[in-house]
């Protein structure tokens, strides 16, 4: 068992169903990279448009980094794809067209806590908040390892509490299977594990990972240093529920 499925265990054997999507109600989910919202809670986001509740969805980063060294797909031409690709996946989770932001901030660069962006990133986030006034925030677990989603987390947590609204937040999780190490596993103390089963979605959710072509497929075949969301890392999304954490004495 390699450490990704033991961290699965561990958190699926401290899980608490989440059934009731009433406390959920509405919801705001930050997507460190275009695809991230169909991975960490594309099923949960299907559960919530099926329930009629409102979604928007705020992609941080511009995602070119997956290919930076593509000829036929430079920067602006793929960021204009991944962003056609996410619009095609809000589609298929029934998300409006217009119930999307994207704050373009450069791939592998969103700022963080003491970047000189931070400030106005944090601005940003906190007054599109006041627009949607979601009843939830959706975003990556504080230590999921990679340093946009950390970077996305505190801009989350910060803009929270600049704006208005005061909406409960819960984390989801993308790269912790893959890359983490035991340090970046949540305490019991520190989170409490929701599990939302997603049976009767999964077929749609899996339409929304697939709309992200550029990154499940080799669309763009001329840069041998390509990111790329193989099938062996996409089975870690196989099981039909995701994950929550929560933030404990809440």
């Amino acid at each position: 068992m390699n450490s990704g499925h033991k961290y699965v265990q561990l958190l699926e054997e401290r899980a608490v169903p989440l059934t009731d999507f009433q406390p959920i109600g509405s919801a705001l989910v930050m997507a460190p990279h275009p695809d991230d919202e169909s991975l960490g809670c594309g099923g949960t986001i299907a559960l919530l448009r099926e329930r009629g509740y409102a979604v928007h969805v705020l992609f941080v980063s511009d995602g070119t980094m997956s290919h930076p060294n593509s000829n036929a797909y430079p920067a602006s031409r793929l960021r204009d794809l991944r962003e056609r690709e996410a619009r095609e996946a809000l589609r298929q989770l029934h998300i409006d067209a217009d119930a999307c932001t994207f704050l373009r901030y450069p791939d592998r660069r969103v700022p963080a806590g003491r970047d000189s962006g931070f400030p106005e990133a944090v601005a940003r986030v906190a007054t599109l908040l006041d627009k949607v006034k979601p009843n939830t925030v959706f975003m990556p677990w504080q230590r999921d390892p990679h340093p946009d989603h950390r970077a996305c987390w505190q801009i989350g947590q910060a803009a929270v509490q600049q704006s208005h609204a005061k909406p409960r937040i819960l984390e989801y999780l993308i790269w912790l299977w893959e890359l983490g190490t035991p340090d970046d596993l949540p305490t019991p103390d520190e989170r409490k594990v929701w599990q939302v089963a997603i049976e009767s979605v999964m077929n749609q959710r899996n339409q929304a990972i697939t709309a992200h072509q550029s990154q499940v497929t080799r669309l763009i075949d001329d840069d041998p240093t390509a990111f790329y969301l193989s099938p062996e890392l996409l089975r870690h999304f196989d099981p039909p529920r995701e994950l929550f954490l929560e933030a404990t004495g809440l």
